[in-house]
């Protein structure tokens, strides 16, 4: 079936072959090149088709916007044609993320204005939901491990999308990933601000405020920032957990926020992180995704933190009082609290090496010696607390003294993770047979694992800093976001691992299998990947595939 893509044809669809169009006459191959397939939706400023590409080998799909505002004043015109500029500036200048539809082509054809853009084959998110379900709180977490680095990406090309929910986001039918569409509303002039005598319709059309019940008070008002994504990310998550649109939830009348809590059963920590993001003063909101991607990544340790902070350690059992409150320098006879020192301790680590990082890797991050002095204004409140904690430096992680800790077996990791523990740095974990075990945000920092058998595990945000992974096997794991900074992984084998958005600086990568491996978006080097061992189907962080 040929479909004409003339605007004004009253019957557009055609026998197959048919070159001119039955009905109107028109040329059925638009520019010698674009066939039409059919009709995707029409809104006020035009339609949506999809079509073959016959100048290219297979005749790939596409997808043509075509502008043809539904209003004849040319006032309305005009401001259409801007926004549609817009998305073409937009998607040529960040197309190239592999989450992101890429622009193929731009052009004027019978005085109308055409954009030809790849076409994603998959299921939004709003599909989705309507044929599965609300999602779990683990389905959650993982979207927002997916679009907020798009999103950083996104607003580092200074663009703001402003249309951002559950429609626009369609999982890729190739490799289940996400891809963010419809950039017509994008504002790519952050500093901008409206006229005073704007009308409501021209708000609409040239400002393109976004989905109201998706998009902030700030933006209503014509004033755009960042932190007004992060908004819209935060009620696509109420709408994944609760299969609800905006508009079907109470909103309270004093403050105009969203009563969304008692809806959803999900853990106290990660309600808070979305509640910052959907506050309603943009000052108190997250201002960009990497507050939010840093507040994910500390809170599964807040619960040990708070605790560490209420209370400190006592030889006898008893509480000692708040920490630091006395000043005082703590008793060094006392040996540290196996419960809540180890985790903390750890946690001080880790901290300071995210400071360290954001820093700009000033200091020696591998070496035991200086710890690094300079604090990002943005993390200052993570600094504060790491400030607050004890160094790590040869405590064992079980209470005992140093050299007396006893050995965990592959059971006994599992029933302790089950249990609620998470931190196993400086542990001796050799050999053991962990396969397919879910060690989610896991800490191994300075740990053995040489030889262990982690094939299929779950270690999404494990810290695996400085520790050994010689000859492991790593097949088809998960290590989403994994740090492995400095280790040690000669010989490891990461086949068909996911290691998207894993930080692998200084890590030794010798002989270190990568065959079919996803390193999308993971901060690795051209060297470290020269020792490694890789092929045509290993996704490169560029996100392309073989070819660095």
């Amino acid at each position: 079936m040929n479909y004409c893509l003339n605007p004004g044809c009253s019957h557009p669809q055609n026998p197959e072959k048919v070159e001119v169009c039955r009905s109107c006459g028109a040329k059925m191959l638009m520019r010698d090149r674009y066939r039409g397939v059919k009709s995707l939706g029409q809104g006020g400023f035009g339609m949506t088709f999809l079509a073959n590409d016959e100048g290219l080998p297979g005749q790939p799909l596409c997808v043509i916007k075509q502008l043809r505002p539904s209003s004849n004043d040319p006032q309305v015109f005009e401001m259409a044609k801007e926004l549609f500029e817009r998305e073409a500036e937009t998607l040529g200048k960040i197309g190239n993320h592999p989450q992101v539809p890429r622009l193929l082509d731009y052009f004027e054809y019978n005085k109308d204005f055409y954009l030809v853009q790849e076409f994603v084959k998959g299921l939004n998110l709003q599909q989705e939901v309507k044929r599965n379900g609300p999602v779990s709180e683990a389905g959650v977490r993982q979207f927002l491990s997916e679009i907020l680095p798009m999103i950083q990406y996104v607003h580092e090309s200074n663009v703001i999308h402003r249309d951002i929910k559950p429609a626009n986001l369609i999982r890729r039918e190739q490799d289940k990933k996400l891809v963010l569409i419809d950039f017509g509303a994008v504002k790519n002039q952050v500093n901008s601000q409206a006229a005073a005598n704007t009308s409501d319709q021209t708000a609409l059309t040239s400002f393109a405020i976004g989905t109201p019940g998706f998009a902030p008070p700030e933006q209503m008002a014509l004033r755009p920032v960042f932190a007004s994504d992060i908004y819209a990310i935060g009620v696509t998550c109420i709408y994944l957990l609760t299969g609800k649109s905006p508009k079907d939830l109470d909103y309270n009348p004093k403050t105009g926020e969203m009563m969304w809590r008692q809806n959803i059963d999900i853990s106290d920590n990660f309600a808070k992180v979305l509640k910052k993001m959907l506050e309603v003063s943009v000052r108190h909101r997250y201002q960009d995704a990497q507050e939010v991607l840093n507040a994910l990544d500390m809170e599964p340790y807040m619960d040990d933190l708070a605790k560490s902070l209420l209370t400190g350690p006592n030889q006898n059992g008893g509480p000692t009082g708040r920490l630091g409150n006395s000043g005082r320098e703590r008793d060094a006879e006392k040996l540290p609290d196996s419960a809540s020192m180890s985790a903390t301790q750890k946690l001080a680590m880790r901290l300071r090496e995210k400071r360290q990082r954001a820093g700009g890797g000033r200091g020696n991050a591998r070496g035991g010696g200086a710890r690094q002095r300079h604090t990002p204004a943005r993390n200052s409140s993570y600094n504060r607390m790491a400030n607050q904690l004890p160094d790590s430096g040869g405590m064992s992680t079980s209470g005992r003294v140093p050299g007396r800790r006893k050995r965990l077996d592959a059971e006994g990791v599992v029933s302790a993770y089950t249990k609620g523990r998470r931190d196993f740095a400086q542990q001796s974990l050799n050999q053991l047979n962990l396969q397919e075990a879910n060690l989610e945000a896991c800490i191994f920092h300075q740990s053995k694992l040489r030889k262990t058998n982690l094939q299929g595990a779950n270690l999404a945000r494990a810290d695996f800093g400085r520790a050994s992974l010689a000859h492991a096997n790593l097949r088809d794991a998960n290590l989403g976001r994994a740090y492995f900074m400095g280790a040690d992984l000669e010989g490891a084998d990461f086949r068909g691992a996911d290691l998207s958005h894993a930080n692998l600086k200084e890590a030794n990568l010798t002989k270190a299998n990568l065959c079919g491996a996803n390193l999308s978006n993971a901060k690795i080097s051209q060297d470290q990947l020269a020792m490694a061992k890789t092929n045509w189907s290993t996704t490169m962080p560029n996100g392309r595939r073989g070819l660095f």
